[in-house]
């Protein structure tokens, strides 16, 4: 196996939606993407709001990972927070995963961020175990909060009762 790693360019846009149907089909969110090739390559190229980087093994792209950084004011310094990381189903098993979430710590470190994150869902169990055992550790104590679609349209224009 020769594995290595690639950021994605403008011309991967589709695989890159690819990609982020086959983890929502395995987080059984298949129906909660409405991403359009437009919109991710207005948002990852134009705007550069999020990278994405590749896993290639033998020179096919088998995995990716959608990062971007946010802002810790307790650390004072950016974080490297990881959207998604996807691995398609016949290359699991390998270490691609774990190779993947290596070079991310590796840009975190070379990028002086203060901490590396990601949320996984609760049922999750494969991923928590693999998480823990590479020493990440879970944030029970806090509760992930959103605002989205028609919601955070009527907050964001004053319009909420």
């Amino acid at each position: 196996m020769s594995l290595a790693f690639r950021k994605a360019k403008r011309e991967d846009t589709e695989l890159v939606l690819s990609f982020i149907r086959g983890i929502a089909e395995y987080e059984k969110l298949s129906g909660e993407v409405i991403a359009t090739r437009e919109v991710l390559e207005r948002s990852l190229f134009d705007e550069h709001r999020a990278e994405v980087l590749f896993a290639l093994e033998d020179g096919k792209e088998v995995a990716f990972a959608l990062f971007f950084h946010n802002f810790s004011t307790f650390v004072g310094r950016a974080g490297l927070y990881l959207e998604d990381l996807f691995v398609l189903p016949e290359y699991r098993g390998r270490g691609i995963g774990k190779a993947l979430l290596e070079e991310l710590a590796q840009i975190a470190v070379e990028r002086n961020c203060g901490r590396m994150e990601w949320v996984c869902l609760n049922w999750n169990s494969p991923s928590i175990a693999f998480y823990r055992s590479l020493g990440a550790e879970p944030m029970d104590e806090w509760t992930l909060w959103r605002l989205s679609g028609d919601t955070l349209l009527k907050f964001g224009s004053g319009k909420m009762e």
